[in-house]
């Protein structure tokens, strides 16, 4: 029995710019109704292989072929591309908030699809588009139809951008990163909803992706890049049980593991971070005279207690709105809050002067590294800026030396890095410019570190690297971690202590091992299973 023709088959596909190759002589095939995952780092070419079947690459330098139902793709003409970009093959980008026109409401944005690929007329178009919005999971989909991108959350954005992307009905669909922004259970259920429209639409998915727990839930087979060279493909359970090659084996063995964290301090040490009837509320606008006589309030966090050891890491999971930001703000200081919280006797007092001494003791590592550093500033000045306020007496040759020693606790020390303090941001990877974060952090000597979702920017093996960084860094300070994450599996690596989130609401704390392995409430469940313990 003969196999049947691929849909879609890059063959020695190159792709270079300005006369660097970035890809080398790809080979892959996709069938019909079939869901393939791109797997890889930052930087193996995923991307540029998947933009390259559109042609959306105008600066590259093509070569090889990309056969779509026989037809070279790269011997098309402009026009002849035009129509089959979302007619026969659509996108799905990673981030929907550059991705959508926040000019337009979301619903004008699908019908104008309709309108151009499917000559639909206005209302045609429009009532199609509010059955898309249905049938991607949008709750009230004639309300959402109306509103503009900034007014959905993030996961209904990636909903209408899926409707976007399948109004004309496309046979293969091409998923760049599609849930990298969104929390872990809605991770799941975005790809449990293409997984079911694939299935009722009969067309093929190319599912590009660095998060291997995706891809055990969702491809039927897995190609693996790195550098720009395909070095395995295979079946799913082919590449993950029995994977050749030493790139496909270590990025399978990157996932977080325990081995390493210190053991949980003894019970008798008294709490650095301590919380009581923790409360956060933000000030809501209310249509009509009512709102004149009667403030009204919005409660993100309500009666939280919880308390963090030195040395130890209390780690706090949730989808969003759960009001995990809202807690680790609290804890900064940033934002106003009732109820008790003290660290080792001391609490916010809202003056940046009395705050000082306290604002040393706790600092913050955000999660994207490459946002929360300033392009405009060297690594040097970046690190030293807490020391400039917290030791203004000090000499420029001591501020040095601080700096350089933090960077070296970080691994930003040696060969490749003589001339750091010198260089910005943007001249380091992703893993490197978290480093730098961490150091900025440490150089003050804190106490206390928000880690507000650390690695979820990061790829599996970077990832792996900065959790083992920050567990020697508080073996070797005694440092105390609130790990804001809705990863599991940095749950497992890192936490002795696990407190849930929902709906500004705790619905369960205890020992991690307890937490996550016998979790009690039906919500903690839910997010246990999207991380499955076993490989």
């Amino acid at each position: 029995m003969s196999t049947p023709q691929a849909m879609l088959q890059l063959k020695d596909l190159r792709i270079a710019f300005g006369g660097q190759a970035v890809v080398h002589g790809v080979n892959l095939s996709i069938q019909a109704g079939e869901r393939v995952a791109l797997v890889g780092e930052s930087g193996s070419g995923k991307s540029v292989t998947a933009l390259s079947v559109l042609r959306l690459l105008e600066s590259a330098q093509l070569s090889g072929q990309v056969l779509w139902q026989g037809q070279d793709l790269l011997k098309q003409t402009p026009s002849e591309m035009q129509r089959i970009r979302g007619d026969e093959i659509a996108m799905i980008f990673q981030e929907p908030m550059t991705a959508l026109n926040p000019l337009m409401t979301v619903g004008a944005q699908i019908s104008e699809v309709l309108q151009l690929k499917k000559f639909l007329s206005r209302r045609d178009a429009d009532a199609r588009a509010v059955q898309l919005l249905a049938e991607t999971g949008i709750d009230d989909p004639e309300r959402r139809f109306g509103a503009y991108p900034h007014q959905l959350s993030g996961g209904q954005r990636q909903r209408a951008m899926m409707a976007m992307a399948l109004a004309s009905e496309p046979k293969l669909l091409l998923a760049d990163e599609p849930t990298t922004a969104l929390d872990a259970s809605l991770r799941l259920q975005m790809l449990e909803l293409l997984a079911d429209l694939q299935q009722k639409t009969g067309m093929a998915i190319l599912l590009i992706t660095h998060d291997l727990t995706l891809v055990r839930h969702f491809a039927h087979r897995v190609a693996v890049m790195e550098k720009g060279h395909l070095v395995e493909q295979g079946t799913l359970q082919a590449v993950f049980e029995q994977p050749q090659h030493p790139y496909t084996k270590r990025l399978l063995s990157s996932r977080p593991t325990r081995a390493g964290l210190v053991d949980m301090p003894l019970l008798e040490t008294p709490p650095i971070l301590q919380a009581q009837q923790l409360q956060v509320r933000y000030p809501k606008a209310v249509p009509g005279f009512k709102a004149w006589f009667q403030k009204h309030h919005f409660t993100a966090l309500n009666g939280a207690d919880f308390s963090l050891s030195p040395g130890s890491t209390l780690g706090v999971m949730g989808e969003s709105g759960s009001g995990k930001s809202s807690l680790a703000q609290a804890v900064l200081g940033l934002i106003p809050f009732s109820g008790e919280l003290s660290f080792a006797g001391q609490t916010w007092q809202g003056s940046p002067a009395r705050d000082k001494a306290l604002r040393r003791q706790v600092q913050v590592v955000f999660q994207d590294p490459y946002g929360s550093l300033s392009p405009r500033m060297t690594v040097g000045e970046i690190v030293a800026e807490g020391l400039r306020l917290h030791h203004p007496h000090w000499t420029p040759e001591q501020t040095e030396q601080r700096v350089r020693a933090a960077l070296a606790e970080v691994g930003l020390v040696g060969e490749g890095f003589a001339d750091v303090l010198n260089r910005y941001p943007h001249a380091f990877s992703g893993g490197q410019r978290q480093r730098i974060a961490l150091a900025r952090a440490l150089v003050v000597e804190p106490a206390l570190l928000v880690l507000d979702e650390p690695t979820s920017a990061l790829d599996v093996t970077v990832q792996k690297q900065i959790l083992e960084l920050l567990k020697t860094l508080q073996k070797k300070r005694g440092i105390a971690y609130l790990l804001i994450t809705h990863d599991v599996d940095v749950l497992r690596a890192m936490a002795h202590q696990v407190m849930v989130l929902k709906s500004g609401q705790v619905v369960e704390q205890g020992l991690a091992e307890q937490v996550l392995s016998d979790p009690q409430h039906p919500y903690t469940r839910s997010l246990v299973q999207a991380f499955p313990e076993t490989t």
